[in-house]
């Protein structure tokens, strides 16, 4: 393959039973089960560690699947993302036994205040000394919405409304309330901080009114390394204005392609570099010794998906009740927008096949929407260049089928290749995550949004 791009990898996980792949923690190798254990997280964080992962991008919902036969049971059966706990308090063990690998937090926004979460931020950014990352969803599943006290889930540009907000409330606590030099720890003096120094934001908004000052000193990155993962058109256009990483999860290079030109191109639209925004498209592979060792593989997990848990994933991803229709239904000939939706996005990655609702199920039940590469480490590595080269992607979130054990094939196999082929860091750049994937310093810059609600210091005011 003629692409020297280095590609980006992040381990895609998530504090539940299987995560993307229902069914399969009843593999008697699997140790998803094991979520509630922090060794289980340790040993992650340490074999992602040891194969240069640029990161742990860890999912959340709040809420369960409740769409397919209009209840959760099935998803509680088949422990499809439920139970789940709570992914922020995972972090710190991991960064502990660590020192470069990153950890992209899902949190949505839709459910917590500014005010205590951006002190979440400061306190995880501190604690890992500035290897977090903070993915902002705006929540989809009506349950979680109910459980919040809400009768509907709110409307979808309205949630985009609300995220802008909730971000400049971000950005004015965490860039804009402590001057840099705020914290003197002048031990003679005794003088910890010059509250000079320290601005209260006095936000008023349409949703929030925040009046005080940002609990937390400035940490090393100020804001979080920040991710988005919507595919709505209202989505991407948030990604180009504030993500510097965008999660996508295409299941076809035409359909990827377009979505990452479509990034770019807002981005550019919004005044910043097309090139400041790294796009992450979701992937699963499974690596073999060789490419007959690899699909033995493929073959063997194939018999421990759950369909019915695959079913319970899709309709709530979808919010189409799958289980109204048998399973060998050919899709194209159920006329709702919704469905014929869905089958348009996966024609694209295989228009020669019959999509019924088992072929969707099928589809999903091993590492979820996106696509999937099976063979030996020098076909994966041919596949992912292919995929950089092909559709300008940056890189890959890797969902499982086994954990541990998919991503030890990747580290043991797959790595190794790709560092061969010059397109792999061999070792981690020095300093923060924004450090790290970017080659620039700790903290946002112009023209992003947030850097412009920096508080400039009075000794710079007087100099300038």
């Amino acid at each position: 393959m003629s692409s020297q791009r280095e590609i980006r990898l992040n381990a895609f996980d998530m504090n539940c039973v299987g995560h993307q792949s229902p069914g399969l923690w009843a593999h008697p190798r699997d140790r998803s089960w094991q979520y509630k254990d922090l060794e289980y997280w340790v040993d992650l964080a340490k074999l992602l560690e040891r194969g240069k992962f640029d990161g742990l991008f860890i999912a959340d919902v709040l809420g369960i699947y409740d769409v397919l036969n209009g209840n959760g049971d099935a998803a509680i059966r088949q422990a499809t993302q439920v139970p789940v706990n709570d992914p922020l308090a995972l972090i710190t063990p991991m960064a502990l036994v660590t020192e470069h690998l990153g950890f992209g937090l899902t949190a949505s926004l839709s459910y917590e205040h500014p005010y205590p979460f951006a002190r979440r931020l400061s306190t995880l950014d501190h604690l890992t000394k500035g290897r977090i990352g903070w993915n902002i969803v705006t929540s989809y599943l009506e349950s979680g919405a109910r459980n919040i006290g809400h009768q509907t889930q709110t409307d979808h540009d309205s949630r985009y409304d609300y995220a802008d907000e909730y971000l400049q409330v971000v950005y004015k606590l965490l860039e804009g309330s402590w001057e840099q030099d705020a914290v003197l720890r002048d031990r003679e003096r005794r003088i910890f901080s010059d509250p000079r120094k320290i601005h209260p934001i006095n936000h008023q908004g349409t949703f929030f009114n925040v009046p005080g000052i940002h609990l937390c000193e400035p940490s090393p990155q100020r804001t979080p390394v920040l991710y988005q993962a919507g595919a709505s058109s209202r989505g991407k256009q948030f990604a180009a204005e504030h993500a510097e990483c965008v999660f996508v999860a295409a299941p076809s290079k035409v359909l990827l392609k377009k979505t990452v030109a479509d990034i770019r191109r807002r981005a550019e639209e919004a005044g910043r570099d097309p090139r400041s925004i790294l796009i992450f498209n979701l992937q699963t592979v499974i690596v073999g010794e060789t490419d007959a060792a690899a699909q033995a593989k493929w073959k063997e997990y194939q018999n421990w998906v759950s369909y019915e848990g695959a079913l319970a994933l899709v309709s709530g991803w979808t919010g189409i009740d799958f289980g109204q229709y048998q399973p060998d239904q050919v899709l194209k000939y159920l006329h709702t927008n919704a469905i014929q939706s869905a089958v348009e996005t996966f024609s694209t990655a295989d228009p020669d096949r019959q999509w019924t609702v088992k072929a969707l199920a099928d589809w999903v039940g091993i590492g979820g929407f996106g696509p999937l590469i099976v063979g030996s480490a020098e076909t994966v590595a041919d596949e992912l260049q292919s995929w950089v080269e092909d559709t300008d992607v940056d890189g890959f979130n890797l969902a499982y089928a086994l954990t541990h054990e998919t991503f030890e094939d990747v580290v043991e196999l797959l790595i190794p290749e790709l560092q061969k082929r010059g397109v792999y860091k061999q070792d981690y750049a020095k300093g923060t995550l924004r450090e790290k994937l970017f080659d620039a310093g700790p903290q946002l810059v112009a023209p992003h949004p947030g850097a412009g609600y920096r508080v400039r210091s009075a000794v710079q005011q007087e100099v300038s």
